[in-house]
């Protein structure tokens, strides 16, 4: 087993693995966004805002660059919002077939 090969992979899913980093990324789709931008979009204080875009930034997920005071954040490699179209297709697909079970159900249901 390559056990440093799947830690990486491990490790980059984890740093995918919060809804408001999912919510930043999303952001981050249509280009670079500040700390600021980030915290009004969010509704987040900044220390939150700061924590989230760490993990991801750790994780080599998204890259910082600093103006003045100001520190902007984009997303590494574009390639993770073709992943992340992948993962929602796959969702749909998945809640599709739960709303056919419980359509199902509920038919069944009826008819006792």
């Amino acid at each position: 087993m390559h056990q440093p090969l799947h830690r990486f992979k491990a490790d980059f899913f984890k740093a995918l693995a919060h809804p408001a980093r999912l919510v930043i990324l999303e952001h981050l789709r249509s280009g670079e966004k500040s700390v600021t931008d980030l915290q009004t979009l969010l509704a987040m204080d900044q220390s939150s805002v700061s924590q989230q875009l760490a993990v991801l930034r750790n994780r080599q997920i998204v890259d910082m660059r600093k103006e003045g005071t100001t520190a902007y954040y984009s997303v590494r490699d574009p390639l993770l919002f073709e992943l992340l179209d992948v993962a929602r297709a796959i969702f749909n697909q998945h809640l599709i077939g739960t709303q056919e079970l419980l359509q199902q159900l509920t038919e069944e249901n009826e008819t006792r």
